[in-house]
């Protein structure tokens, strides 16, 4: 199957999330501060200028201990977004860990409230998705398990559209552990039947999840068709994900590795010929222990597939 953005030559940029320029390039930049950072010192508002000096350029703001009313002033999160667009850094923000929609009515009902919380966060400071992780199984199926999380998804995003937040998207995101809800399919199946949300695509999630997917530039490109095919051009175009070397056990994902640690997947590369094929411009946030150090080295091979591209 080829996909329909091959052949576009010449996307019109559009304006969107508040003036960010979409569909301009691939982005890339780190979950939260980084380690170098904090070793100098620097400050929240610190961090734009920081990463435009390194050539990166995206930057997903961690809201994880979080509760249910957001943990940053106003007019702080408001002043980290001017930062941001001054230096050119595309936000995001990554919701609460203890988000479950799929648990009894007082967990699913506080888990709306904190992602609510992070959404008005994120519409202060103008990042464009929240990303967030669904839920756990727990003794429901997997079938309840979904019908649960579709439910409290669409009452959450009801509720955003009562508080005139309808800019921010919310961005369920594929997991890495076989107990929680996160399976490429079940992502997909959310975004397809909830307004405002986007898939989180994490490859090493998925990586992990199904005990080594990525081995081959193919098992990448299936998954690209399958977002288009289910969810338009539009959202492969600008896909936000989630990239790190894995390591997994039989439960799936473990923990975190960096990129030099060959011995490890995904490769990087394989995705790059992907994006580089298809003129993908998607957000690439670096979950690797060395955030920004590997952010750069993502940011240069794909540089270095699509200079290979255009002189061939």
């Amino acid at each position: 199957m080829e996909l329909m953005c091959v052949k576009v030559i010449a996307i019109e940029k559009r304006k969107d999330f508040r003036g960010f320029e979409m569909a301009d390039r691939p982005r890339f930049g780190p979950a939260g501060i980084p380690p170098g950072f904090r070793a100098v010192k620097a400050t929240l508002m610190d961090v734009p200028g920081l990463l435009r000096e390194e050539g990166l350029d995206a930057f997903e703001y961690q809201a994880v201990r979080w509760g249910v009313k957001p943990q940053i002033r106003q007019s702080d999160a408001e002043k980290f977004g001017l930062k941001a667009r001054e230096n050119d850094v595309l936000l995001s923000l990554h919701a609460s860990y203890f988000i479950n929609f799929c648990g009894d009515k007082e967990t699913i009902e506080a888990s709306k409230a904190r992602l609510i919380a992070c959404a008005t966060a994120a519409q202060w400071m103008n990042a464009q998705i929240v990303v967030f992780h669904p839920g756990f199984y727990g003794r429901k199926t997997a079938k309840e398990a979904f019908a649960s999380c579709l439910e409290a998804l669409k009452d959450a995003v009801e509720n955003l559209k009562s508080l005139g937040i309808r800019d921010v998207k919310l961005g369920p995101e594929t997991m890495g552990k076989r107990s929680q809800l996160g399976s490429l399919d079940e992502v997909l199946g959310l975004c397809e039947n909830v307004e405002q949300t986007r898939p989180v695509i994490d490859w090493a999630h998925l990586h992990a999840r199904e005990k080594g997917l990525f081995k081959t530039v193919e098992d990448f490109r299936r998954v690209v068709e399958t977002v288009e095919k289910r969810l338009g051009t539009d959202a492969v175009k600008n896909m936000h994900c989630h990239f790190t070397k894995v390591e997994f056990t039989d439960k799936g994902e473990k923990c975190h590795h960096i990129m030099d640690e060959t011995e490890y997947g995904p490769d990087f590369t394989m995705l790059a010929k992907v994006i580089a094929e298809f003129r993908l411009n998607p957000v690439i946030i670096s979950e690797s222990p060395v955030l920004d150090v590997d952010a750069v080295k993502m940011r240069n091979i794909l540089m270095k597939e699509l200079k290979g591209q255009k002189s061939g």
